[in-house]
């Protein structure tokens, strides 16, 4: 099942009820605010803070 990207208007971050945006590479949603990213499991994001992945810095080259 594949995500349905209106779901981005009414979905926020748990943590700090910010935006949160789609990366298809990996299904998942990210807040660059809280740099954590949140699973979407068969096209459900899973908005559980004990489930956010922190985001990997990136290099700087």
């Amino acid at each position: 099942m594949a995500f349905d990207k209106k779901l981005l208007d009414i979905v926020a971050c748990p943590m700090c009820k910010g935006k949160l945006e789609y990366d298809a590479d990996e299904q998942r949603l990210v807040c660059r605010f809280d740099q954590v990213a949140y699973p979407i499991d068969d096209g459900i994001p899973v908005l559980l803070e004990n489930r956010a992945q922190p985001l990997s810095p990136k290099a700087d080259d």
